[in-house]
């Protein structure tokens, strides 16, 4: 009990580091971000917050898979035999690992826009006029995968808590296949 507890706990935390420090970024550290008076300032301190989080970031989602695969074995028998069980594990799955990239994708954009913060913006994803297209598509991208971002992280999270109520004794021996 005390491995599938601790592999669910890290499990459970890191989904909400991920969920809570991308919806803080977007709305916390972006807005306060762009009320800096000098506009060249407004991504490079946006860059230099996401920066700092991206270490416990990594490190989250490194935590994450490895709970992952120890609650997956732990529940081996459970994934082949009830209904809908293994089916569900291969969609969260899929959305944590496209939730992943899309994360991933966004720090590489982020790298982007703090090296053209020389060009000032309105804010960490609000291009400024006269700013050039790599620097606009750049940041039109981050505008819209601030939102979905946590979005893929409260999907895991709900699919998580979906995984768990599988779990309870009547849905474990309504859904087990002969």
């Amino acid at each position: 009990m005390a491995g599938n507890l601790l592999a669910r706990s890290v499990h459970d935390l890191t989904a909400a580091a991920w969920f809570g420090g991308s919806l803080m970024g977007a709305v916390g550290l972006n807005g306060a971000a762009a009320e800096a008076k000098d506009p060249a300032e407004r991504t490079r301190l946006s860059s230099a917050g996401w920066m700092r989080w991206a270490p416990l970031q990594t490190a989250a989602f490194a935590s994450h898979l490895l709970a992952d695969l120890a609650i997956a074995w732990e529940n081996k028998g459970r994934i082949a035999k009830q209904d809908g069980v293994a089916r569900d594990t291969v969609i969260k799955t899929a959305v944590t690992v496209a939730g992943a990239a899309v994360t991933l994708y966004a720090g590489i954009l982020g790298k982007k826009v703090d090296r053209l913060a020389d060009q000032g913006a309105e804010g960490a994803t609000e291009p400024r006029a006269g700013a050039s297209e790599e620097l606009k598509s750049s940041q039109q991208q981050l505008k819209m995968l601030q939102w979905a971002i946590p979005g893929f992280a409260a999907a895991v999270i709900i699919l998580g808590a979906k995984h768990g109520e599988m779990q309870r004794p009547k849905n474990v021996l309504t859904g087990l296949r002969s």
